[in-house]
């Protein structure tokens, strides 16, 4: 195609919506106020927009930042116009939480959310023993929109379920995981984690965001 082609061709789409897919690995966010989105994800943008990098709670969450060195995962974007998200290729969803909905999304896993979503970032203590890719999570309260990036395309398991830490992106609030350690297979094909730990989800009534991949933090 030439090249004005080529310009009409990917040229944003026009939406009414707050957050919007320009397709699945890249989110279109409609600002007018601000936005949480996770740091260093901006590829572009449009308008008067500022950034800030942001900590959850203060002085709490400058003793987080240092207990897990991810208290700066995520920034405020504050202004008026069309800011462009994304995150290493990742496809995106798109969640929306009614008021008192909660999900717990991995660090790694967190893309955008609302200004009226609360936010906070908690250790993973009951999981400690696991080799995941991140042992914090981001707890979010609704309402508001909530984007958050996989690897492909994700599975939602119903709990009861046992899951892979390195494929679980998120679950529901009102679940939460303990660690179980399959000493059956420790030693299956040297691996450290995921088929010889997993996250048990014991609870019902719940649901669990898996992907078909295994996100693995540095060192690991």
């Amino acid at each position: 195609m030439d090249l004005d082609e080529f310009v009409s061709a990917h040229a944003p789409s026009e939406g009414g919506d707050s957050f919007e897919l320009e397709n699945s690995k890249l989110l279109d966010v409609a600002l007018d106020g601000n936005v949480m989105a996770k740091a260093g994800s901006m590829v572009g943008y449009t308008g008067d927009i500022s950034f800030e990098r942001k900590s959850a709670g203060g002085l709490k969450g400058m003793l987080k930042k240092k207990a897990t060195g991810e208290g700066d995962v995520m920034m405020q974007a504050t202004g008026t116009g069309h800011l462009y998200l994304a995150d290493q290729g990742k496809e995106v969803q798109i969640l929306e939480l009614d008021a008192g909905e909660e999900l717990s999304v991995n660090g790694n896993d967190v893309l955008a959310f609302e200004s009226s979503v609360n936010w906070d970032i908690k250790m993973l203590t009951s999981i400690a023993g696991t080799s995941s890719g991140g042992l914090f999570n981001v707890f979010l309260e609704g309402p508001g929109h909530v984007a958050v990036t996989t690897h492909g395309e994700p599975i939602v398991l119903q709990t009861p379920a046992k899951t892979d830490p390195n494929a679980t992106v998120a679950w529901s609030g009102n679940v939460s995981p303990s660690s179980n350690r399959d000493i059956n297979i420790k030693g299956l094909l040297g691996r450290s984690s995921g088929e010889s730990y997993q996250l048990e989800f014991a609870g019902e009534g719940g649901f669990v965001i898996v992907q078909p991949f295994e996100e693995v933090g540095p060192g690991e």
